[in-house]
Order: structure tokens, then sequence, then C-alpha cells
């Protein structure tokens, strides 16, 4: 992680004095800009056409994917580049959010409120999911940076306050808090703490980790696809786990 060259990405696509709400009019979101300048400064390696399919930073050897939407929607570019090349998915995570919601009729911004909410790191494994056919494959790896961000959403929801159903204009990254990476599969393990004993189930690691049952059973069925920790047996309705050393 680099915190000063992450500001200069974000100072070269933002520009110091432009309004803020005034970002995103372009076709690339502007979270996905950013992150692209910070990975790759040199702009001739951005958007390159590999056959039929667009790159958003190919250094010749190796691909790295700025993927801020669903995973899933990868798949057809994942099965075609990981045959050829290495591909490294960056995929960002709120860590602490300001939102700020845009009066359709007057283009009005309203005043920034922070998200009680933080980002938590066990929250990739819902994307993890939506691609777990490739999680094994050698050439694949992740990196999540976490990121605090100001989200700016239009007034056009279903729900009287119109915010239910609304939708996103655009995020702009504010500060980068820390980076996960995944580059083998031995970095599944810092997902398992290691005072956690054994044999565990979801129960336990949500207590441990703090975050719900259902959450802690999601990333335990993606550490045991990718053999970070196996199930043993069931006690109930629970699987029952240990880590792979």
């Amino acid at each position: 992680m680099d915190e000063a060259k992450f500001n200069e990405a974000k100072d070269k696509v933002i520009g110091i004095n432009r309004k803020r709400h005034g970002i995103g009019t372009q076709s690339e979101k502007t979270i996905h800009a950013v992150l692209k300048h910070y990975y790759a400064p040199d702009e001739d390696t951005h958007e390159i056409y590999i056959d039929s399919y667009i790159a958003d930073i190919f250094s010749g050897r190796e691909i790295i994917e700025i993927q801020t939407a669903q995973m899933n929607q990868m798949r057809r570019k994942l099965t075609y580049f990981l045959t050829q090349y290495k591909v490294t998915i960056v995929h960002p995570i709120p860590y602490q959010k300001w939102l700020s919601w845009i009066d359709n009729e007057t283009g009005e911004c309203s005043k920034l409120r922070k998200s009680p909410k933080t980002g938590s790191i066990y929250s990739i494994f819902s994307e993890l999911y939506r691609i777990k056919p490739f999680l094994n494959h050698e050439n694949i790896r992740f990196c999540f940076p976490f990121i605090d961000i100001e989200e700016y959403r239009f007034l056009d929801g279903w729900s009287s306050d119109k915010k239910r159903g609304s939708h996103r204009y655009d995020r702009i990254p504010v500060k980068l808090r820390d980076e996960i990476r995944i580059e083998c599969k031995e970095d599944y393990l810092q997902f398992i703490p290691y005072e956690l004993p054994e044999p565990f189930c979801a129960k336990e690691l949500a207590k441990a980790v703090h975050i719900s049952k259902n959450s802690a059973s999601l990333a335990l069925n993606i550490l045991n696809h990718v053999g970070a920790c196996r199930r043993v047996g069931k006690e109930g309705n629970s699987f029952i786990y240990v880590v792979n050393s």
C-alpha cells in the first residue's frame, strides 16, 4: 500500500479544485479511474484489446482488472484471460462511507452524512462466491483495497423518501486504508484467526471475527473450496472444520 501514490492518482483523476459532485459525468466512474491510475500510472497500459476483450491494465505479461461491480460479470473474460495470462482482480471495499443525495430537479446535493457501518474484510466472500469455479486457477490473484468514499445517489427511488431503490451516481475515493491481497492459497489462511480453537464451526468463527453466522458460513464455504480449511464432520446442522496446515 502506498498512500502517497494513491493520492497522486486521485488528484490526477479528480482534480484538486474540481467540484466533487460534478465528477462522474464521464462513462468511466471515478473510483474505477483512480484505481486504474494507482495500480498502473502508465496510461499506455490502460484499456488494451486482447482479441475481442478489453483488459483494464495489460503490461504485456499480466492483466489487472478493476472490478467495481459484481464479479460474476467477469466470467467470460476470465475464462479467456486465465488461459494465457496471470490476472489480478482489484475489487474495492468501502471502509468508511459518507452519503449525499442529489435532487433530480435542482441538481443540488445534500450535506454529506457519515454511515455508521464500516467495511469488513469478510465481505469479500460474497464476491468470491460469484466466481467460485475460478478460485483454484493457478493464474488468478486478488487485491481488495479498503477505501473511504463519498457516495452520491439520486433521489429517484420507489419509497416515499425516494431513497429505497435509488440509483447511484458516483463514488469518490477519499483515502486508502489498507489492501488485502490473495496471491496464493496460503493467503486465505489470514481469514482464520490463529487463536480460534479447533475444530470449529461457522458460529464460532462468526463470534471470533464479529460477523453474522451467515457471513461466516459463506466464508467457510470458500475457504473449504480453496483448501485453507476442510470439513471433518457435522454437529446437528453445522459443519465442523479444521485448518489445513
